[in-house]
């Protein structure tokens, strides 16, 4: 096993609980941890033996503009599910969201979710 980690993808979207967070919208960000099986990838360099980052982020771009979310814990899992749908190969898909301009009475630096699946 391996794993790929795409960090930090960056998306304007319009998540939340508040009527002013889909009027809005904010930054959201991704990180993906794709545990994959080898397979004959390692070998074989071969691209169509491993998950394509392109197209992951693609998937999970699609996912994240996509139509709201209440909640970011919602938003991960089905980008975990997708990724894993799409690449058969992705034993678990760890997907972590962050939401920088969470709605809390005080000052934070950004609320962040992970979620695995499968579990």
């Amino acid at each position: 096993m391996y794993v790929i980690r795409m960090k930090n993808c960056a998306f304007f979207a319009r998540h939340g609980v508040l009527d002013e967070e889909e009027t809005l919208g904010q930054r959201f960000y991704v990180d993906a941890a794709l545990t994959v099986e080898p397979g004959r990838a390692l070998v074989d360099d071969s691209i169509e033996e491993t998950v394509n980052y392109g197209i992951a982020f693609t998937v999970i771009e699609k996912i994240v503009t996509g139509h709201r979310r209440f909640l970011i814990e919602a938003l991960a899992l089905e980008v975990a599910k997708a990724l894993t749908d799409r690449f058969p190969q992705i034993k678990k898909a760890e997907i972590t969201v962050r939401k920088p301009n969470a709605p809390v009475p005080g000052v934070l630096d950004h609320v962040e979710v992970t979620v695995a699946w499968p579990e």
